[in-house]
C-alpha cells in the first residue's frame, strides 16, 4: 500500500500514491500505521496528507466489495474511526487536495483543521446521491460538524461538484492555489503551526471535536 511519511522540517508528510487512492481496509490500516509514528514524534510536529496526479482520495473501493462483499461494513467503520482519530490528533493536521476527492475521499477531508485545494482542475464532491449509496448518520454527521450546514446539505443532496473557486466560496476549504502551490502552501501553513503547544491543541481539539471522534467509534 503506496502512502509514504516523510519528513520537511517539523511537517509531517503522507504522500498517497496508489493511483485514484481508493479506501479500503489495507489503506485505512496503512494511514493509522503511519499516524502512530508521527503521533509518537517528540516534539514540534505538524501533518500534511496529499495525493499525487489527478487524485487526493477517489473514495471507497467499491470493485474491491464486489469480490469481498463482507468488508464493506468493516471498511465504513474503520473509516469513520479514522476520521475521529484525525479530528482529535495531536498536531496540526492540513489537508493538500491535489485533484479529485470524492465521496469518503470528500470525508477524509473534513477531518483536517486546514484544507487547501487545486483552484484550476479536481472537483470536491459528494456523489452518493448519484450512486445509489446512501450515507448514515454518522457519514452525515462528518459533513456537519466541519462544513456550514447549508453546504453539507446541498453536497448531500446534489451530488454537485465542488471546483476549487467553489469550494472555498461554500466554506469547504480554507484556500485555493495554483497546481504547482498546493503543497507549498500546506507545507508552509503546516510548519507555522508545527510550534504551537501539543498538549493544549490536543485538548483545545477534544473541546472542539471530542464528542463527534466518540461518536464516529474512536475512543478517546
Amino acid at each position: 500500500m503506496d502512502i509514504a511519511l516523510t519528513y520537511e522540517g517539523s511537517v509531517a508528510v503522507l504522500t498517497w500514491n496508489e493511483g485514484e487512492n481508493r479506501i479500503n481496509l489495507d489503506s485505512l490500516a496503512r494511514l493509522n500505521e503511519l499516524l502512530d509514528d508521527i503521533e509518537n514524534v517528540d516534539g514540534p510536529v505538524s501533518l500534511v496528507l496529499t495525493g499525487s496526479g489527478k487524485f487526493f482520495c477517489n473514495g471507497l473501493d467499491l470493485a474491491r466489495f464486489a469480490d469481498k462483499r463482507d468488508e464493506f461494513t468493516a471498511t465504513l467503520h474503520s473509516l469513520e474511526q479514522t476520521i475521529g482519530r484525525l479530528l482529535i490528533f495531536p498536531a496540526y493536521t492540513v489537508a493538500a487536495i491535489n485533484g479529485h476527492a470524492f465521496a469518503g475521499g470528500a470525508l477524509i477531508s473534513c477531518a483536517f483543521d486546514y484544507r487547501v485545494m487545486r483552484e484550476d482542475r479536481g472537483y470536491w464532491c459528494m456523489n452518493e446521491a448519484e450512486i445509489g449509496l446512501a450515507l448514515d448518520e454518522r457519514l452525515w454527521s462528518i459533513l456537519t460538524n466541519r462544513l456550514p450546514r447549508a453546504t453539507a446539505t446541498i453536497a448531500a443532496s446534489t451530488a454537485r461538484r465542488f471546483s476549487g473557486p467553489d469550494a472555498l466560496h461554500f466554506g469547504i476549504v480554507e484556500a485555493v492555489m495554483g497546481e504547482s502551490d498546493v503543497l507549498a502552501h500546506a507545507l508552509e501553513v503546516a510548519e507555522r503551526m508545527s510550534n504551537l503547544d501539543r498538549p493544549t491543541l490536543s485538548v483545545h481539539k477534544r473541546l472542539a471535536h471530542g464528542a463527534e471522534a466518540s461518536y464516529l467509534g474512536f475512543e478517546l
